[in-house]
């Protein structure tokens, strides 16, 4: 099948990559909607090359974790490309691969590589890092959270350095999600990476070192791929854990870029011009609370639905969140193509309601641990007000982000725990195949069921994630889970960062990687 470089549709873009398409800077990247008096990041003068990026992160590097979503996302795209990436509306545009043709069927891509790209040891980038990049994210070893569409590559035939074709076993939904998700490494130091001791991509910053829990230090890559880019020097991360001493670091002028501030966090500084605060239109995953199934009641779900009505969202937006963000019982930000104001909306804050189903439960009372993320406080004690409210006593379980990921992972939450999830703002099938609290293969809830299963490939088997039928899917979904409700979601949250005003041409992939590419310090 052909089809012509300059269509335009998502369709028509997933079965072919424009040939005449010019990756630059931020091509294919996310920007930022600037919501303070002073310049929005990255419009407003001709940009300055040199200087250092000073970012301040509330979260550290956890090397084992570097091939999942996690605490290091935000920064990997500073040392690592991915083959394509996506634009605003899902559409994906050239990065380390400059056109690409997919099987009218589904079941296999070709792509045509970028000529000239070096790793940062000074070896070419050639299709063999492509084969390797997809074999790693099979490998469970790295707890990925896209291996199952990575383990649907059944065959790779390399044609020459820069053409190679994967064959898969059967079309999914979600193929360019995880070549937006699936960070090229140099497969000659991914040992030496998975311990934090060498980093090394193709990106516009190389790494330089590592200081747990205090630095991450990188520099300027000069024999980058985009011409003239990246503008900065050098870029400097200090590990700042407590959401309070980071905002006073951008207040100081101690950082020039705060990661992982919520906006109860950025109150303070929203009407200073000196700062812009950035909404990106990625959306920043969900709030959620997790309902572990095999610890009874919570194996029924009236009483897991009785929790979802216990909750109001609406003051979590508005009293934990300084409004920013979505109350929602969905996992789906505007932007996915599973949204809809009525799954939103299933779950209005209805005590009555709660007490009426642990009634019909036979559980007038509970009692129960709620794990939380230690930078989440305020959140998690709005929940378990809320919940005391109609019987269910919970015993607040501070987890710092590493324990967290790693319960997550292998399934040891206890019986409820409230965090942030991802994988809702790609195609509706990866949240539902990758993210660890709704994974119908193996999930942190120990959730399993039939229809779910059943539900679940249909949605991810799909060739076209634009179809009639993908999208009757998608719907279905939505109702499984808001049905079933083992992941109780809260809030879409918004993706938002703080700056100083003189910090310009800031932006983000689908999954909040920073690109830095056209970033500068006016």
């Amino acid at each position: 099948m052909s089809v012509s470089p300059l269509a335009t549709d998502r369709r028509t873009l997933l079965r072919a990559a424009g040939a005449g398409a010019v990756l630059l800077g931020l091509a294919g990247c996310k920007s930022a909607v600037d919501e303070s008096n002073s310049s929005p990041a990255g419009v407003g003068g001709a940009p300055r090359k040199g200087g250092t990026l000073q970012i301040g992160s509330l979260y550290d590097f956890t090397p084992a974790l570097l091939y999942t979503q996690g605490s290091f996302s935000a920064l990997a795209r500073l040392v690592f490309n991915t083959l394509t990436t996506y634009d605003k509306d899902l559409n994906p545009q050239p990065q380390l691969a400059k056109s690409w043709q997919v099987a009218p069927d589904g079941t296999a891509v070709t792509f045509q590589l970028r000529e000239g790209v070096k790793f940062h040891s000074g070896r070419p980038f050639t299709a063999e890092d492509v084969v390797f990049a997809v074999n790693n994210l099979k490998d469970p070893k790295r707890s990925a959270q896209l291996r199952a569409t990575a383990a649907v590559v059944s065959n790779t035939t390399i044609t020459s350095p820069t053409e190679l074709t994967l064959e898969l076993a059967h079309p999914v939904s979600n193929l360019f999600d995880l070549f937006e998700f699936m960070f090229i490494t140099d497969r000659e130091s991914v040992e030496d990476a998975l311990l934090g001791k060498k980093l090394i991509g193709t990106g516009p910053f190389v790494f330089e070192n590592w200081t747990p829990g205090a630095s991450i230090s990188f520099a300027r890559n000069t024999e980058y791929f985009v011409p003239e880019r990246p503008y900065l020097d050098n870029v400097e991360v200090r590990i700042i854990p407590q959401p309070d001493s980071l905002i006073a670091a951008l207040r100081g002028r101690q950082i020039h870029l705060a990661l992982g501030a919520s906006g109860r966090d950025l109150a303070s500084i929203k009407s200073d011009n000196r700062f812009a605060i950035q909404e990106f239109d990625t959306g920043g995953g969900a709030f959620y609370v997790g309902a572990n199934v095999s610890v009874k009641p919570l194996d029924d779900k009236r009483v897991r639905q009785a929790i979802s009505y216990a909750i109001d969202r609406d003051r979590i937006v508005q009293q934990g969140l300084a409004g920013y963000g979505l109350p929602s019982s969905a996992p789906w930000p505007k932007s996915s193509p599973a949204y809809s104001d009525a799954t939103a909306r299933r779950y209005a804050h209805d005590p009555a309601r709660a007490k009426a189903l642990l009634a019909e439960a036979g559980v007038p009372a509970l009692d129960l641990p709620l794990a939380f993320l230690s930078t989440s406080p305020a959140v998690a004690q709005m929940i378990q007000f809320d919940l005391d409210q109609v019987g269910i006593k919970t015993a607040l379980e501070p987890m710092d982000p590493a324990k967290f990921q790693a319960q997550l992972i292998s399934q040891a939450m206890p019986a409820l725990w409230t965090g942030a999830h991802g994988f809702a703002q790609v195609h509706p099938s990866t949240l539902a195949v990758s993210a660890y609290p709704f994974n119908e293969a193996k999930n942190t809830s120990k959730f399993s069921d039939p229809r779910y299963t059943e539900i679940v490939q249909r949605a991810w088997r799909q060739a076209d994630p634009a179809s009639p039928q993908a999208k009757a899917a998608y719907q279905d979904l939505s109702e499984v889970l808001l049905d079933q409700q083992f992941v109780i979601d809260l809030v879409v949250l918004a993706n938002l960062h703080a700056a100083a005003s003189e910090l310009r041409g800031v932006g983000q992939n689908e999954f909040s990687a920073l690109n830095l590419d056209d970033a500068y310090l006016a």
